[in-house]
């Protein structure tokens, strides 16, 4: 019979088991995080002689985030949890008797992770990146007394058009810079035709307006001194600020990230950075199918609960681990920022798949086997 969503009585039943071992293990492992948490940072708050609303406030808007970091290896672990439950009962046994196939399974739990996936990623840039920049703030404005209108940015440079600008040091909470030069150049930008250095500069929307300008003539190398100047360079301090306040650039949403990584570029700065997390922010919300998989191809090789617990806790690190590495090889250059972003996910997601075809796949064992043979004899 189908039900809601045209569900069949064995996926909603599925479904339901799924998300109850869920909701045990993502309350276990947020109880544990937000403790350890806790006792890490208490002596800071107390130092600070904050109230009990301002701490509490702390670890209340932080949940999402920490939801949201543990949601990959929640479902694995979740998934592991079912098929042992399901293989110690006997039902796994009684389904596939019934005619139920495991590439039914895979097909099912495939589908399921990737809904999942596509949830993760909404509520991570949504509720985790509001907790987690609210948290943030609190940390470097409560506790540390760093707010964000001290916000010093040192050697700063882009590019706009026609010009390249430098500064000695930007403040974005005041719209302002010092020790500014800038280079002009032809619109063909083959030729430099003037170069101004200026002790201040105020920024808007409209341009930058240069104090204590000295302004140098490259083709008659003839000075000129003002007091002022505006330049019509129409980049705010905003997108960099950005990125400087809330501190580690995965912060930042995609929809956000994607405007300071195309304004930047437009400047002429290096966005390698940027681009990575962002597609990291990608593939870290699907790793949930890679995850899936996983579980899948444990079940094939044992159906021992506590033999693949410990398994799904390797696996974890293990691909958080193969991430980060991607991640930083992909900042400092080493990897294209997709494939530094996605190395992770494709090494366990292809590990897993190989897994499950020599499991599932009708005849694929003894062909193998029987080529690895023949290697044999060639080779002797």
């Amino acid at each position: 019979m189908r039900g809601v969503f045209g569900l069949g009585v064995l996926s909603r039943y599925l479904i339901r088991q799924n998300l109850y071992l869920m909701g045990i293990c993502l309350a276990v492992g947020t109880c544990i995080y937000l403790l350890s948490d806790i006792f890490d940072r208490l002596d800071d708050f107390i130092r600070a002689e904050l109230g009990a609303e301002t701490i509490l406030l702390y670890f209340v808007v932080k949940v999402p985030m920490i939801v949201s970091q543990l949601m990959p290896a929640i479902f694995l672990l979740a998934m592991v949890l079912q098929f042992g439950i399901l293989a110690r009962s006997r039902e796994m046994l009684a389904l596939r008797a019934g005619g139920v196939s495991f590439a039914w399974f895979i097909r099912f739990f495939v589908i399921y992770a990737l809904i999942w996936s596509g949830g993760q990623l909404v509520f991570s840039q949504f509720l985790g990146v509001f907790g987690d920049y609210e948290a943030h703030r609190i940390w470097k404005e409560d506790v540390h007394k760093r707010y964000i209108d001290e916000l010093t940015i040192d050697n700063l440079w882009f590019r706009d058009g026609p010009f390249i600008v430098t500064a000695r040091q930007a403040f974005p909470g005041m719209s302002r810079a010092e020790g500014i030069t800038v280079y002009e150049f032809t619109t063909d930008n083959q030729e430099l035709i003037r170069i101004l250095t200026a002790k201040k500069a105020l920024v808007d929307d409209h341009g930058w307006g240069l104090l204590d300008v000295h302004e140098l003539d490259t083709r008659t190398f003839v000075g000129v001194n003002r007091l002022s100047q505006f330049l019509s360079v129409r980049q705010n301090l905003k997108a960099y600020a950005a990125v400087e306040v809330k501190g580690d650039k995965a912060r930042l949403p995609l929809f956000e990230l994607s405007k300071a990584i195309q304004k930047l570029e437009e400047s002429g700065s290096n966005v390698e950075i940027l681009q990575t997390v962002w597609h990291g922010k990608l593939s870290y919300a699907f790793s949930m199918v890679v995850m899936a998989l996983v579980a899948l191809a444990l079940i094939t090789w044992s159906e021992n609960m506590y033999a693949n617990i410990g398994l799904s806790l390797i696996f974890i690190f293990a691909q958080y681990g193969i991430h980060v590495m991607g991640v930083s090889a992909g900042e400092q250059g080493v990897l294209p920022p997709i494939a530094a972003a996605w190395i992770g996910n494709g090494i366990m997601g292809s590990l897993a798949l190989l897994r499950l075809a020599w499991a599932t796949v009708p005849g694929l064992q003894p062909r193998v086997r029987g080529w690895l043979g023949q290697v044999a004899v060639l080779r002797s």
